[in-house]
């Protein structure tokens, strides 16, 4: 009886569904709905152009570039010259953009600092857990294979440690390099 039922729902349900189809718009209808908009369109004069391949030039050296002589600037869709700016503008804008270099810089420089920092309290802890306090110096191997995996993993830490600290100099070379001042790269 369960599936007699199951059955004829599957049944009406499909019947149900082929109901939504039959009345879906014709495509000749589509069709001339879209014609008459794009009359419509054409009519009032307000028809989009269209570029395809064809209007561009086959040659990219036939495109007009701006001229090194008058440099211009794209803000917010607007050509303006460099020329209608005064030299505090310029000038401040300068300083502005030094400052959020600097400022990027110097949180790269932290940030690595204090994952440095973060990986040399975790290798210290880790030792500290290994080791006794008052344990001797005559053996410093493991005492088990539980501290041998941590002596294995504090070993691959510090081997990490040293490539973050290579790569911290690297970023405070890089810094200097760019003409940051001491404060940005060495805080």
């Amino acid at each position: 009886m369960y599936r007699r039922f199951l059955k004829s729902f599957a049944i009406a349900l499909l019947l149900h569904a082929t109901g939504f189809g039959q009345s879906a718009q014709a495509l000749g209808d589509v069709a001339r709905a879209n014609r008459e908009k794009l009359a419509a369109q054409e009519a009032a004069g307000t028809m989009p152009r269209v570029i395809t391949n064809k209007d561009l030039p086959a040659d990219p050296r036939q495109v007009q570039e701006a001229s090194a002589s008058q440099p211009m600037t794209m803000v917010s869709g607007v050509n303006r010259s460099f020329s209608g700016r005064s030299s505090e503008q310029r000038s401040a804008e300068q300083s502005l953009a030094e400052r959020r270099a600097g400022e990027q810089w110097r949180g790269r420089i932290q940030a690595q600092e204090s994952m440095i920092a973060d990986l040399q309290a975790r290798i210290d802890q880790m030792n500290a857990l290994m080791h006794p306090a008052g344990g001797s110096a005559q053996y410093e191997g493991p005492y088990n294979r539980y501290q041998a995996r941590q002596m294995q993993r504090v070993a691959q830490m510090q081997e990490k440690l040293d490539q973050q600290r290579r790569r911290l100099n690297m970023m405070q070379e890089a810094a200097r390099r760019a003409g940051m001042h001491t404060s940005v790269y060495d805080p």
